[in-house]
């Protein structure tokens, strides 16, 4: 007898599963159910479309070889479609749901044996004044994508703001003003720019590139209004500044889309609302499967249930779904969690990372340090190369490996490094031995002989054993401004003719301790004065340190990533 599935949601997760479910049983009867009038689009290429990098809306819902995934694409492979339709009840005990034409009015009850839900997620805009005015707007969805590219052609958007700084609103900021050249602002609530996800040293570095291309970020800022005129925004109003705008588009996050699954009596994972599933990605009840961004799924790392927004994982995830309502027992394939592994490309910049930043993993209670590091991201004497950030965070006492984030112009070379670290903290526990001794591919093309990876690895192994006492580029920096109320004195590691350099700019403040001098120049470092260390990286700075330390000088602190973090974070001395 051939089993009746039934998909609500049509975007990531939805087409997956059922196209997989087709597969291995032809015979069932799948039904998939969407509200919008397009579906199985790729939505996390619309700051790319609307950029204009991609020429056409069709081409996020194309396959690899070009054909459109329409309705009747999905009918052909025998997925009955019904695009524009809403799921509006899921009765479990009769095992029905109930579905609405949104063009006709029409209902109907369908059965099912099993069903799955792939609703995603929804947006979260602030109820603030004036958010129904003209031109403001979202990026969720194809419709927003034409009408943001279509006002940006225009040409009457000549300022634009941005209202949230994670991922897509990085995106769209840099999709308006370098493609557009449209004046635009970035606001965001929080103190950082992508919270949550990059420690506060590496999202100043990720803001400088912003504010280098013209971008101005206002972080730990409430929007309190939009104001308009004539019906349409033309000014944004937060608790600091009045801003122009001719357009604004929110990207202030998302909700798991739960209201079906807590209506039909679904257990819910209490802080995030999103749908509770077990690593067969079936809910409470076992003849309804979820995945997406509608559900809460074990991280890891902490062991809690996160929410994570990724097309990438909810095509895994759909994969799994597929399989088991595909077969008998619903149990083929399991999917046992993610450790919350991204990336994003900037302007000059790229950021990737994955697990926890320093911020959240001290927030879920572990005793955790961080260690960074700037490295080139192939051999040194190779012509084409990258200086590239990491920083890795680890539990001091059982040194295990907690994230690993990084930012370098070369965005490939870094999401290499990054996605090694998440296989890693994906199927164990490792320390940062493990990472120090790490088998990652070696030519001078791609790497240097000591990668990045292990070379972060052993920074922190160095703070552990005690023998280097660090500091981050972001501290460093807020020393150097606070020089006339502080005691530091400031000793530069670089060769001589960089050092005087700077040594000359601040007479008496900066002091040039090149590493071939500190014999020579050691009677001339204070021994009742704390002592910060910079170099060009950090790493001449550390062998000062050392010897330092073995001549009794120990209020020390060497500046991680030295000069190259402070630039990258706008402290160009």
């Amino acid at each position: 007898m051939s089993r009746n599935v039934i998909v609500i949601g049509g975007v990531a997760l939805g087409p997956k599963a059922a196209s997989r479910l087709k597969r291995l049983d032809p015979t069932a009867n799948v039904t998939m159910i969407d509200e919008n009038i397009n579906i199985s689009f790729g939505g996390c290429g619309i700051p790319y479309y609307v950029s204009g990098e991609i020429n056409s809306l069709d081409a996020l819902r194309s396959t690899t070889y070009g054909t459109v995934r329409t309705p009747e694409y999905f009918e052909h492979k025998g997925v009955h479609t019904l695009n524009q339709t809403r799921v509006t009840a899921i009765d479990r005990a009769a095992k029905t749901v109930t579905a609405k034409n949104l063009v006709t009015g029409e209902e109907k009850t369908l059965p099912y044996d099993r069903l799955i839900i792939a609703t995603g997620s929804t947006p979260k805009v602030p109820p603030v004044e004036g958010r129904d005015l003209k031109n403001v707007g979202g990026a969720n969805n194809l419709e927003d994508a034409d009408a943001l590219r279509k006002a940006c052609a225009s040409g009457s958007v000549q300022n634009a703001v941005v209202i949230g700084a994670g991922f897509i609103g990085m995106e769209i900021a840099v999709a308006l003003a370098d493609m557009w050249d449209i004046k635009t602002s970035v606001v965001e609530f929080m103190p950082q720019a992508m919270p949550g996800v990059m420690s506060a040293s590496l999202s100043d570095m990720v803001r400088h590139d912003l504010e280098e291309h013209n971008v101005d970020v206002y972080t730990g800022e409430k929007v309190q209004r939009l104001e308009g005129e004539n019906g349409v925004v033309a000014r944004v109003v937060t608790d600091k500044r009045t801003l122009d705008a001719d357009l604004v588009i929110f990207a202030t996050g998302f909700a798991p889309n739960t209201a079906l699954a807590r209506a039909a009596g679904l257990d819910l994972e209490e802080r995030t609302g999103a749908i509770l599933v077990n690593e067969y990605m079936q809910t409470s009840d076992p003849d309804i499967y979820a995945g997406g961004d509608c559900v809460a799924i074990p991280n890891l790392i902490t062991g809690k249930p996160f929410v994570l927004a990724l097309g990438s994982l909810a095509n895994r995830q759909g994969r799994v779904i597929g399989t088991n309502a595909a077969s008998d027992d619903g149990k083929a394939a399991a999917f046992h969690g993610a450790v919350g592994t991204w990336c994003v490309k900037i302007f000059k910049m790229s950021a990737c990372g994955t697990g926890l930043t320093i911020e959240r993993a001290k927030a879920f209670g572990f005793d955790a340090i961080s260690a960074s590091l700037e490295q080139l991201d192939r051999a040194h004497f190779y012509p084409e190369k990258h200086m590239m950030t990491l920083e890795l965070v680890v539990e001091r006492g059982t040194r295990r490996v907690l994230g690993i984030q990084g930012v370098c112009e070369d965005g490939d070379a870094l999401k290499a490094r990054i996605d090694a670290v998440a296989t890693m903290l994906q199927f164990g526990k490792p320390t940062i031995d493990d990472l120090a001794n790490a088998e990652i591919a070696y030519a001078p093309p791609f790497a240097s002989a000591m990668d990045a990876v292990n070379a972060v690895a052993n920074v922190a192994d160095n703070i552990l054993s005690g023998q280097l006492k660090p500091i981050s580029s972001k501290e460093f920096g807020e020393l150097w401004k606070d020089r006339a109320n502080n005691n530091v004195f400031f000793a530069d590691a670089r060769p001589a003719v960089a050092g005087n350099a700077t040594a000359a700019k601040y007479p008496g403040e900066w002091h040039a301790i090149a590493l071939e001098d500190i014999e020579a120049k050691f009677d001339s470092i204070p021994k009742d004065r704390p002592v910060a260390l910079v170099c060009n990286t950090g790493l001449r700075s550390y062998e000062v340190m050392l010897y330092l330390h073995n001549h009794g000088v120990t209020d020390v602190v060497n500046a991680l990533g030295g000069m190259q973090a402070l630039i990258k974070r706008g402290d160009n001395m």
